[in-house]
């Protein structure tokens, strides 16, 4: 059975769009043996070896057409068993339960009670419905395809719920300097509490490995992950940025430097072994969501989403963070003349440059996939951070012993290195992201260029 191409077009296109298979393991597709859920299921059919995941069908007799029903049900059962896919027929006499309810209405509930059991029985983290634009249960089912886990079905696209959380930050932190604060403190603070007693329940239930065969290391894949891995600690320099606004900088910021960063770096490394050694590494390859698959193998489906629910805050308390400190960023930039001077501020919050930092975050957010936003930026911002420790050197030379580098020459030339080798890799994996990447570090340039020739123009002559 063929499924129409614009049709299967429009499908990858909504699914693209909304990232609805993104990270996904196994999937429970709900046939009733009509022409929309069939469809589906051919569909998903012949996605899932490209998106690799695992699927499930699921079929509920309600028993309410008599021999017709019997007819439907036998069909979906030879169907899987022609795809060679597992399948879950139930028959239950509707009418049997009405309880004052319309057999449409007692059919709905009891459907969606049986789907959502098998779905957990399975652990699927996604479910499929194939429904026609009145049935409001399958319709609210189909929404959630992509939804807070089985417990919670928000039906909220993940870019909507994005926006939400970047629009509700920035009023926060726009707000006022000392409730942002705040609110960023509390957020960390759950969030490394929550950390380390996931670890502390981890280790008490994961041993130690069992012997892995040896298998290939890919030495290039292994340098585009460097650039990913770069975000887990991109939090080390983020306290310059508020420099302005902290008590007594010289001793503060130094110190929330060292600490913020050797916090990261135990925290990471902490959950990351914890990752590798509670599942085996085949289940773990190629895919996006090894907490939870790791969190699974600890303590079940209720650990899972547990630790679900840590990685959400996790990546609300950095959202919180970034809207909080980029646009201090753009605000100095500003009143050095580098930027427009009405995102440059003389007390409080940098309001118009916060305003900003979230229109750009929702245009891309809304632009681009995750995957590739996550390269490009990283790869970007590895390339500046090069570009400053290569301009630290040079002052070094300049200014002599009098300027203090710890660790010098050996730590800033090898931070050089690793970068270089980091962004030769993502050219060769990824060259589209590292082409844009490049695109923005030339405008960014030519920008300054374009500032640095009208600053001289406006200068009087002698």
């Amino acid at each position: 059975m063929a499924i129409d191409q614009g049709l299967e077009k429009t499908a990858l296109s909504t699914i693209d769009r909304y990232r609805m298979l993104e990270g996904a393991r196994t999937v429970v597709a709900a046939v009733s043996g009509g022409p929309d859920s069939v469809a589906l299921l051919m569909f998903l059919h012949g996605l899932a070896p490209r998106v690799r995941f695992d699927l499930h069908v699921f079929h509920l007799d309600h028993m309410l057409r008599g021999q017709e029903s019997a007819r439907d049900a036998r069909f979906v059962e030879e169907l899987a068993l022609e795809l060679g896919l597992p399948v879950r027929s139930l028959a239950v006499d509707v009418r049997a339960g009405l309880a004052g309810r319309s057999p449409q209405d007692a059919a709905r509930e009891i459907r969606l009670d049986r789907l959502l059991g098998f779905a957990d029985e399975v652990s699927a983290d996604r479910i499929a419905t194939g429904h026609t634009a009145d049935d409001q249960v399958e319709t609210f089912l189909m929404r959630a395809i992509q939804g807070a886990g089985l417990s919670g079905l928000g039906g909220i696209p993940p870019a909507l719920a994005g926006s939400i959380l970047i629009l509700a930050f920035a009023a926060v932190h726009a707000a006022e300097v000392r409730r942002g604060a705040q609110v960023q403190n509390a957020a960390v603070l759950l969030k490394v509490t929550l950390i380390v007693v996931f670890v502390a329940i981890a280790a008490c239930k994961i041993g130690l490995p069992a012997a892995q065969p040896d298998s290939p290391f890919p030495v290039a894949a292994f340098g585009v992950s460097l650039i990913w891995i770069s975000f887990s600690y991109s939090g080390w320099n983020a306290a310059v940025y508020v420099g302005s606004e902290v008590r007594d900088p010289e001793k503060t910021i130094p110190r929330s430097l060292l600490l913020g960063t050797a916090l990261v770096t135990l925290l990471y490394l902490a959950l990351n072994t914890v990752f590798v050694f509670a599942a085996p590494v085949a289940e773990l390859a190629g895919k996006l969501d090894v907490g939870r698959i790791a969190a699974r193998a600890i303590g079940g489906a209720f650990f899972e989403e547990a630790v679900a629910g840590l990685i959400a805050l996790a990546l609300v308390s950095s959202v919180s963070s970034l809207v909080m400190a980029g646009p201090r960023v753009y605000a100095q930039m500003a009143a050095d003349g580098f930027l427009p001077g009405g995102l440059a501020v003389t007390s409080g919050p940098p309001r118009m440059a916060i305003a900003l930092q979230a229109g750009l975050a929702l245009l891309f957010l809304w632009s681009a996939t995750f995957d590739a936003l996550l390269t490009w930026i990283g790869f970007t911002l590895s390339i500046s951070t090069a570009a400053t420790v290569a301009a630290l050197i040079v002052l070094r030379k300049r200014e002599g012993k009098t300027l203090a580098v710890p660790g010098y020459p050996v730590v800033p030339w090898l931070f050089l290195a690793g970068v270089l080798a980091m962004t030769a890799f993502t050219v060769v994996q990824r060259p589209m992201e590292s082409l844009v990447g490049f695109a923005t570090i030339a405008a960014g340039f030519a920008a300054w260029r374009l500032q640095q020739r009208k600053a001289t123009s406006r200068k009087p002559q002698a």
